[in-house]
């Protein structure tokens, strides 16, 4: 006999309904994808982002005020971000989920003599602290709530060491210690605090970084993964983030998730020369 304690599956497109969503640097890449996913499982979604002409965009491409909104939002700004999560508040009276996502790449010269001292604090200033904005406000309407959701976007980098900025790996490992000690603070409220690390992904931001197309960044990905026959997508990290945002993940906490196709888990340099050198031989 079935266990009557066990609850039934979660329905597969509406694991967000009903609930409130916050997404920073929502309009493009990585966020907009997850802002996509989380209306098609019936969030209501607030896109928070300084790309005023896509964020509007996107809101009317749906043509519903009610599921989706836009606010611009500078991540370093207090004003803005108290002000995002006030909107929420407003319209829809809850926030059940931010997902501190917005980010910057900064220079990509990776070379610390050649570093810009000015642009590494505007790497920390974008990634750290506009997270670090957004967690607290959030937290501010979430612990009264005793629930809610807080989600990053941190990096591969977060890791570790990889061919991007000094500033730009430095600031994800920030990034993923804010989600545990965050985690720690806030389990006592019923916020469960997670992140998620992708790997490389073709987005708007690492196409103009890298100067490749998709096409050219699929390929890279795909010749340099670990995990073989797949592309690595931006609805990946949106199915994380779902995950991540949902009741399925209720007892998540504190979690780097992982979306590199393994390629952290190995080096694989030595089988590569191992197979150049014996093919000489």
């Amino acid at each position: 006999m079935a266990n009557s304690s066990f609850a039934a599956p979660i329905a597969a497109k509406s694991r967000l309904e009903g609930k409130v969503a916050i997404i920073t640097g929502g309009a493009s890449g990585l966020g907009e994808s997850t802002a996509r996913l989380f209306l098609g499982h019936g969030a209501k979604v607030i896109i928070a982002d300084v790309q005023d002409d896509l964020g509007q965009a996107l809101c009317k491409e749906f043509n519903s005020d009610e599921a989706i909104a836009y606010v611009h939002c500078d991540v370093t700004i207090d004003s803005d971000v108290k002000n995002v999560v006030d909107f929420a508040i407003s319209k829809y009276g809850k926030l059940d989920i931010m997902f501190n996502n917005a980010g910057i790449f900064g220079d990509a010269n990776p070379a610390i003599l050649d570093a810009d001292n000015e642009n590494f604090k505007r790497v920390f200033e974008v990634n750290v602290y506009g997270g670090f904005l957004g967690a607290k406000h959030a937290a501010r309407v979430m612990i009264p709530a005793k629930k809610g959701v807080i989600l990053f976007t941190a990096s591969l980098a977060s890791l570790i060491g990889t061919e991007t900025s000094h500033a730009y790996t430095t600031s994800k490992h920030a990034v993923a210690g804010l989600t545990k000690n965050l985690c720690v603070e806030l389990g006592k409220y019923g916020i469960r605090v997670n992140s998620i690390s992708p790997g490389l992904v073709a987005t708007p931001l690492s196409q103009k970084l890298t100067g490749m197309d998709k096409q050219m960044l699929d390929e890279v990905a795909c010749a340099s993964g670990n995990l073989k026959g797949v592309v690595p997508e931006t609805e990946d990290v949106a199915e994380a983030a779902v995950f991540l945002s949902s009741d399925a993940a209720k007892y998540v906490s504190g979690l780097n998730l992982v979306i590199d196709g393994g390629y952290s888990t190995t080096n694989g340099a030595f089988t590569k020369l191992f197979k150049s050198l014996s093919s000489q031989a």
